[in-house]
């Protein structure tokens, strides 16, 4: 039998990471091959980002409504149709849809080929049948979520990420296993949106954020009226007459809820199912594939990207990774992988932002540090919209740099990019104290963290001192 042609790159999954490599290298003219057995653009277009901020936009306009007459408006929401929110959420994604389609990517050139992808050899894969030989590879399977091993859980509909948009009604009664960012944004959105909801958190709510950021989200959260069990678990789930039942443990004490929805947000795990990666000599654990700097598996012929690759699980990670993977794939350059100044950001009501190390990563490490502070109650804007709640907290060394900067308040997710910008470019605290902000902006209330700084020494007796002496000399 005749060995199929060799192509430039074959890259296995049509989600953020794999479609930015596929679209990157056929442009700069390799011959490309995207397996796909799924839907185009991953889980990010059809059951993660563009759907849940889609949904929290529609809870944004209810919460807009209810809370007008902070400024003389007095208007009330009559109703909330399940149905249109549901056809908002997916009009959105029909219309991203076309820039992920496989007519675009063939129209770019590449051979998008629509199965399953396995490995049969180190430097082979069985696409549906279909023999594909490349001198690189990248794997970009994405992940799904992960469900926990809760008594009952297989006997009752409970939703995760991948089913919970197509509701065309809203819950009367949610219950939400899992306090991380997912958890904590649909459980805020559907109640909104008029659901009941309560989040069942075995630890703390978003346990990976700053906890003086995280208190603003949860003072909301309970304004709202989401009920949220911390250090708490879901002891077993069961069918009821009218939904699911809920046995919940917390400190000893146990209570049962009767729901009508049940939503899983307990985490994620790497797809991995039907790659045969030994076959091809590829290393993984359940976390993921193993990669070194260069994003290269065990067999140096085999990239890795997105949430497969094991690292932080965001859709723009999977972009930076893909730039990455383009220059040792194609080029044959040895870049490397830099996450400390990637961003995260939960979309609540308020944003919490993060960029770098939090006051308590810093200090557990033994570090020494400096925290500014400004509160967004400060900011002449932040008063002027009624959106006071919140602050921005960042953390700095003795000598003015950066290690880590947070926010929580309005629009947190723009303000903190200026925050990353400083940090790519190892700029000191410095500049962004010098820096003109236009007033009256939220954006001043960076500005103003960062001049907090200089605050103790500009306005010590010492510069007082030092003024009365010039003024001496006329």
């Amino acid at each position: 039998m005749t060995a199929p042609p060799r192509v430039d790159l074959c890259v296995i999954g049509g989600g953020p990471g794999g479609l930015t490599v596929a679209a990157g290298a056929a442009q700069m003219g390799a011959a490309v091959v995207l397996i796909e057995r799924d839907r185009m653009g991953g889980d990010c277009l059809n059951s993660g980002c563009v759907p849940s901020k889609s949904l929290l936009a529609a809870a944004r306009a209810a919460d807009a409504v209810r809370d007008s007459a902070r400024f003389g408006i007095l208007a009330d929401v009559r109703g909330i149709d399940g149905r249109d929110v549901h056809t908002h959420i997916h009009d959105v994604i029909a219309a991203i849809a076309p820039h992920d389609s496989e007519a675009r990517f063939s129209a770019l050139g590449v051979d998008v080929v629509r199965a399953p992808a396995r490995f049969i050899g180190p430097d082979e894969v069985d696409a549906g049948g279909r023999p594909v030989r490349a001198r690189r590879y990248v794997v970009a399977t994405g992940s799904r979520p992960l469900l926990p091993p809760i008594p009952g859980l297989e006997r009752v509909p409970a939703l995760t990420n991948e089913t919970v948009f197509d509701l065309q009604q809203v819950p009367s009664h949610l219950v939400v296993i899992g306090g991380g960012p997912i958890g904590i944004e649909l459980g805020q959105a559907f109640r909104a949106l008029g659901a009941l909801v309560t989040v069942v958190e075995q630890a703390t709510i978003l346990s990976r954020e700053d906890p003086d950021l995280v208190a603003v989200v949860r003072a909301r959260l309970a304004e709202q009226g989401v009920v949220v069990h911390e250090g708490a678990v879901v002891a077993g789930v069961a069918p009821a007459p009218g939904g699911i039942r809920v046995e919940v443990t917390r400190a000893g004490a146990v209570s049962r809820l009767e729901v009508s929805h049940l939503l899983v947000a307990a985490g994620r795990a790497p797809v991995l199912d039907g790659l045969e990666l030994a076959a091809a000599g590829i290393a993984c654990t359940s976390r993921g594939i193993t990669v070194d700097r260069r994003l290269r598996t065990s067999n140096r012929r085999v990239f890795a990207v997105g949430d497969v690759a094991g690292g932080p699980q965001f859709t723009h990670v999977a972009g930076y990774q893909a730039g990455i993977v383009l220059r040792n794939a194609l080029f044959r350059l040895p870049a490397a992988i830099d996450y400390g100044a990637v961003p995260r950001v939960t979309y609540t009501h308020p944003e919490l932002a993060q960029v770098g190390r939090t006051e308590a990563e810093v200090r557990g490490e033994g570090g020494e540090c400096r925290v500014l502070r400004a509160p967004f109650g400060e900011n002449d804007r932040a008063r002027a919209e009624r959106t006071t709640e919140g602050l921005v907290k960042v953390v700095v060394d003795r000598r003015g740099r950066i290690l880590g900067a947070g926010i929580a308040g309005a629009q947190a997710g723009e303000l903190i990019q200026v925050w990353v910008l400083a940090m790519q470019q190892r700029l000191r605290v410095g500049a962004l104290a010098g820096m003109i902000a236009p007033y009256p902006t939220l954006g001043e209330a960076n500005k103003r963290a960062a001049g907090q700084f200089y605050a103790e020494k500009l306005f010590s007796p010492r510069v007082r001192r030092l003024v009365r002496a010039l003024a001496r000399l006329g």
